[in-house]
């Protein structure tokens, strides 16, 4: 990605130096974040986002990559904060300057299109954590890999996030990290556009499968978002180069649910679905990247 010397965005919280803790230290189990329901109808953006409607009712509002690693949960425990010196290294220095610049062009290019919508784009902040952190959501791990929670519009990241994705799910390069992030913010303009309010009132009533069924509808639509951000963003400033495409679609692809299922118990659930196949997640995600809007 061409992404040297362009703006970086002031909405960073480096919290690497702070450590959330509860009683007895911090576990995998506990109460896990209720997940917002969402009920879907694509967005249009007069002119310029024009997508076909996903209508679906009901569902539930994950708002984050948190279940993809199958790893932790939100916790509900009363917890304090611990300040340690933030070390880095050159590599882990560069890769927030990387961060804030890929944060910023979200920000330029969802304020262009709301206000073709006539609407306002409030910005979100990025909290960089390690291992533990606190947020109105409740305490995050770095399990749970990338999360959105819209009680506070923070995006929560731990770097060591894309050491996993490069190596264990097998797609590096800087897209398919800006890949993520551009995810996250889908469900933050999710949030802005009422979406998850609208769904938390139908949420009653609702299977589990059912409501599964719906929640991937809520990922797809946010991976769209993201191929929109990188479509506008490309057109705009020029920022991709060769093979930047491919590592998007290859992150998209290894954090499909049934890759995933796959990798960690053998065999395919899809009645458990939440974020959506690899093939669905790579769908969504193209045609954001290359339709016309």
């Amino acid at each position: 990605m061409r992404w040297r010397g362009n703006r970086q965005s002031s909405n960073i919280e480096d919290r690497r130096g702070m450590r959330a803790v509860k009683a007895g230290g911090i576990g995998r189990g506990g109460g896990i974040l209720r997940l917002l329901p969402v009920a879907l109808r694509f967005l249009g953006v007069k002119g310029t986002l024009v997508v076909a409607a996903i209508v679906i009712g009901y569902g539930l509002f994950s708002g984050n990559l948190t279940q993809i690693l199958g790893g932790g949960s939100f916790q509900d425990h009363q917890v304090t904060q611990t300040n340690q010196p933030v070390r880095q290294s050159e590599e882990e220095r560069e890769l927030v300057q990387f961060m804030s610049v890929i944060l910023a062009d979200t920000e330029d290019t969802w304020h262009a299109l709301f206000t073709e919508m006539g609407g306002k784009y409030v910005e979100p902040r990025l909290v960089l954590f390690r291992q533990s952190v606190n947020s109105d959501c409740g305490l995050g791990s770095s399990q749970m890999g990338p999360f959105y929670c819209p009680l506070d519009q923070k995006v929560y990241i731990d770097l060591s996030f894309y050491e996993d994705l490069k190596r264990r799910y097998k797609a590096p390069g800087d897209f398919a990290q800006a890949y993520v992030v551009a995810h996250e913010i889908g469900h933050h303009v999710q949030t802005l556009t009422g979406i998850s309010k609208k769904v938390r009132e139908a949420k009653k009533g609702l299977t589990q499968v059912r409501a599964n069924q719906l929640s991937v509808r809520q990922e797809l639509q946010a991976d769209c978002f993201a191929g929109i951000w990188a479509h506008h963003a490309n057109r705009s400033r020029q920022i991709l180069e060769a093979g930047d495409i491919e590592e998007g679609l290859a992150a998209a692809s290894a954090i499909g649910d049934d890759r995933l299922q796959k990798q960690s118990q053998g065999y395919v659930t899809p009645d458990s679905f939440t974020h959506g196949s690899s093939k669905q997640r790579v769908q969504w995600f193209r045609i954001g990247l290359e339709k016309e809007h």
